[in-house]
């Protein structure tokens, strides 16, 4: 394997030293044109690409770069074909066409590699540390978490890479965000992200990428990286991502993709080389002190719209004037009053799942709370594992047992609830605890639905309790 040199002067960071070994050229928009190391494709955002490409009589340029999933559309229950939901049987046969016509690689229903797209990539070990990686999903983020410029894309751009294995855009600059100490008992990587946005904004990172360090990320393990990393979009950035370190390359030592005996430690070494220097310079750097961080859930419209499970309800004079008229809308819609603690809101639905939190250590932490417990009367809760190969790996620890025991539906992978485009829908004014990203008006299916995001553990005790609660609670009422 030759790798291409990383600087070793110290003074870049990660993203530049990636973007600039990936530029193909300079475009008289004055966009950047990057080569594609590799593209991920589901069965949403596709069609329309392919469709281009017949247009104009052209092929994919690499498809030995590109792979195909599916996770959006399909059923967790019965997944039987044709589905039930025409649009969904549809899309799954034109992917299915597409991928036969094109050459491209598609992991289907009865491939056990399936599952949601950003989770089958680590797991194959085709997200690597100083690649370019492009999905047509906003939450390509995720694969930040190994060193990756990873970045999502639009259905035109999916067409453009697919054609052209390169992709037009503006070079964003680079925020470096510290984040100090390290995570007290019950306070998991979704908090941190959610405690990012919360305090930079949902249009905080627009124009940036964003680098997160300090002791809380060494402390996290892969797939908690890929927690933060997959919510950075919700905070505006165009990406964000973590350096490469020890455990990133023992994630990816022995995986399929990966290469194996000296090439492997050809690799690791060029890999661990990317890590932005010690005088690494930034646009723009913020600290924020992990011990400080709670247990938090939002209770708003969007993912900045959080508190930490003991706070209250924020007042709409609280915000800045331009911010105030967003609040008062959130606080309608969501039916929930100023003052009230987040702690004890009602709840119906409990959903763990999602490209945030569907790995087999967000299951984990979910099970630990529901084991030896029962899902409250009236709430119906789910949990969704994010790939075959997760489900797998549950049902041989028990998890599945311990969760159905409890209550929860334990359903097949795919993308489920988090976006609703297949069975898995809130109904009416339905209260959902979700460990999902998005807490959108609509997002899960009902436009009247409302959503409270926290951490899988979270989501497991409210599931319980009937309503949010601390899981702090429950591990001492246990202990």
């Amino acid at each position: 394997m030759n790798q291409p040199t990383a600087s070793s002067s110290g003074s870049r960071n990660l993203f530049d030293t990636v973007w600039d070994q990936h530029t193909v050229g300079q475009l008289p928009s004055g966009q950047t044109q990057l080569f594609i190391g590799q593209h991920l494709v589901h069965e949403v955002t596709s069609p329309q690409a392919f469709e281009m490409l017949r247009d104009r009589g052209l092929g994919v340029m690499c498809p030995d770069r590109t792979l195909a999933t599916v996770d959006h559309i399909i059923p967790t229950d019965d997944q039987a074909r044709p589905f039930a939901d025409g649009l969904a049987e549809e899309m799954m046969s034109a992917i299915e066409r597409n991928c036969i016509e094109f050459g491209i690689e598609l992991l289907g229903l009865d491939d056990p590699r399936q599952g949601i797209v950003h989770v089958v990539g680590p797991e194959l070990g085709l997200t690597q540390p100083g690649i370019t990686l492009v999905c047509g999903d906003s939450h390509t983020s995720t694969h930040g978490a190994f060193g990756a410029i990873a970045l999502g894309i639009g259905t035109s751009q999916v067409a453009q890479v697919l054609a052209t294995q390169t992709l037009a855009m503006n070079r964003p600059q680079v925020r470096r965000i510290e984040v100090t100490g390290s995570l007290a008992d019950g306070v998991f990587a979704k908090d941190v992200i959610l405690a990012i946005i919360r305090q930079l904004g949902v249009q905080g990172g627009v124009g940036f990428a964003y680098e997160y360090t300090g002791n809380v990320f060494d402390e996290m393990n892969m797939e908690e990286r890929m927690t933060v990393c997959n919510m950075s979009i919700e905070g505006g950035a165009r990406c964000g991502y973590v350096n490469p370190d020890a455990k990133t390359v023992e994630f990816l030592r022995g995986l399929p993709a990966v290469p194996e005996g000296e090439e492997f430690q050809r690799a690791a070494e060029w890999w661990l080389s990317l890590a932005s220097g010690p005088h690494a310079t930034f646009d723009d750097d913020v600290t924020i002190d992990g011990t400080a961080i709670e247990p938090t859930v939002t209770w708003g419209i969007n993912p900045g719209q959080s508190v930490g499970v003991g706070e209250s309800i924020p007042a709409v004079g609280d915000y800045e004037v331009e911010e105030q008229a967003g609040v008062a809308e959130a606080l309608e819609f969501m039916g929930l009053e100023s003052g009230n603690p987040i702690r004890g809101q009602a709840i119906d639905v409990a959903f763990i799942g999602s490209c945030t939190n569907s790995r087999l250590s967000d299951l984990r932490e979910a099970a630990a709370v529901a084991s030896g417990r029962r899902v409250s009367d009236g709430v119906r809760a789910l949990v969704v594992p994010g790939s075959q190969q997760v489900a797998e790996q549950a049902e041989a620890e028990g998890l599945d047992r311990i969760f159905s025991e409890a209550g929860f539906q334990w359903r097949a992978a795919g993308c489920s609830m988090c976006l609703a485009m297949n069975p898995d829908k809130l109904q009416g004014r339905e209260m959902c605890a979700s460990s999902s990203n998005r807490n959108f008006k609509g997002r899960q299916g009902s436009p009247t639905g409302r959503t409270l995001l926290m951490s899988p553990a979270m989501v497991a005790a409210a599931a319980i309790q009937g309503h949010v609660t601390d899981v702090r609670d429950l591990a001492e009422a246990a202990s």
